[in-house]
């Protein structure tokens, strides 16, 4: 849990850095685990892991005295702000958040509001005054610490990563690559060092080192997030359901027909699902159609043919010659297994009483 913590405490402090656009010379924080894990003759013994980030990024980490308003009262200054401003109470009127992102909305708006005012004890405007002392802040480093990035994980071979026992997609090209994953909220968030990948992927475009390659809503083991972006050839959908398949061609005789239109892919799609027999003949009858008639009145009838699952020998031309009459797509039967087209029987229903009959006789 302490590890969490102090990645969870790194990626703020490292937040807080950017949004100054600076480094300042040491930060002051209380005495958490995170910070201190110990003390010995009250000198605080600091966390190795901060030790490491401080060194990072080229400051000091000074730990509050306890018991002493003078160095401990700063840093519980914004436990009281948050407490008036921001925490729903029965003072300030403020409803419950119904997400984090709802949090952070306010905590934003909270900090433009008090940054954009006269500060009562400075007489300043808190903007304008960081704008002058940025110039005596240290230079951030470009990449934050790797702390900061959060937990490291592993690309499976199906593009995903585990995090909480959940199963989180990533873009193509980075299987077996080390990513970092961190919750930012109700969100995951995976980053990915793009100068360690051996082939750089398309959709990297021109971007390089520590880059945000995906985003997830935080969820529950057995309901994993899949971003059906990151499978652009995959052929099922997230519920298992069949993708329908997407015609390409592959001979010219193919790249003719399609070219018919919208019907032409429709057609084929629905007739391959039924099983047509000389499926490539009637193609060709259909691009002979297409030049007789136009090829417009030969891919609307196409489309019709594939929805009315009229697949046969002059099908086609049938529908093509019934379009042209002008009848509505809507009269055109579609065909039914459950129906035939053939005589009943009932003229025979009584056949058995007349023989009886004539024997009798």
């Amino acid at each position: 849990m302490t590890h969490h913590r102090n990645i969870a405490l790194i990626t703020c402090l490292d937040a807080t850095l950017r949004r100054l656009g600076g480094v300042p010379t040491y930060v002051l924080t209380d005495n958490p685990k995170t910070v201190s894990i110990d003390h010995v003759a009250g000198v605080a013994v600091r966390h190795p892991q901060i030790v490491e980030v401080s060194r990072h990024y080229g400051m000091g980490v000074h730990t509050c005295v306890p018991f002493d308003p003078e160095s401990k009262g700063g840093t519980e200054a914004t436990v009281k702000i948050a407490k008036a401003d921001l925490v729903p109470t029965d003072a300030n009127l403020r409803s419950e958040y119904v997400s984090f992102a709802e949090l952070e909305a306010a905590c934003e708006a909270f900090t433009s509001k008090v940054n954009a005012r006269v500060h009562r004890e400075s007489a300043r405007i808190p903007d304008e005054a960081l704008a002058e002392e940025r110039a005596r802040l240290h230079v951030l480093p470009v990449a934050p610490h790797t702390m900061a990035l959060g937990q490291t994980r592993s690309v499976n071979t199906d593009q995903t990563v585990r995090f909480g026992s959940v199963r989180y997609s990533t873009p193509p090209g980075l299987v077996g690559a080390e990513v970092w994953v961190r919750a930012a909220g109700a969100e995951l968030v995976i980053i990915a060092d793009l100068d360690a990948l051996p082939l750089v992927p398309d959709w990297v475009g021109g971007r390089r080192g520590l880059v945000e390659v995906a985003r997830h809503q935080l969820s529950t083991p057995g309901t994993p997030q899949i971003d059906l972006a990151h499978y652009p050839d995959h052929p099922q959908e997230p519920d298992g359901a069949p993708r329908l398949p997407r015609p390409r061609a592959r001979s010219h005789a193919e790249r003719a027909f399609l070219a018919l239109g919208d019907g032409a892919h429709a057609w084929l799609i629905e007739a391959s699902a039924a099983g047509t027999v000389r499926i490539r003949a009637k193609m060709a009858a259909a691009l002979e159609l297409a030049a007789l008639v136009g090829t417009d009145q030969v891919d609307a009838g196409l489309g019709i043919a594939a929805a009315a699952g009229r697949f046969a020998e002059g099908d086609l031309a049938a529908i093509v010659d019934h379009h042209a009459t002008g009848a509505a797509a809507a009269d055109l039967v579609i065909a039914d297994e459950a129906h035939s087209a053939q005589l009943g029987t009932t003229t025979w229903a009584n056949f058995s009483t007349i023989t009886s009959k004539e024997t009798t006789r």
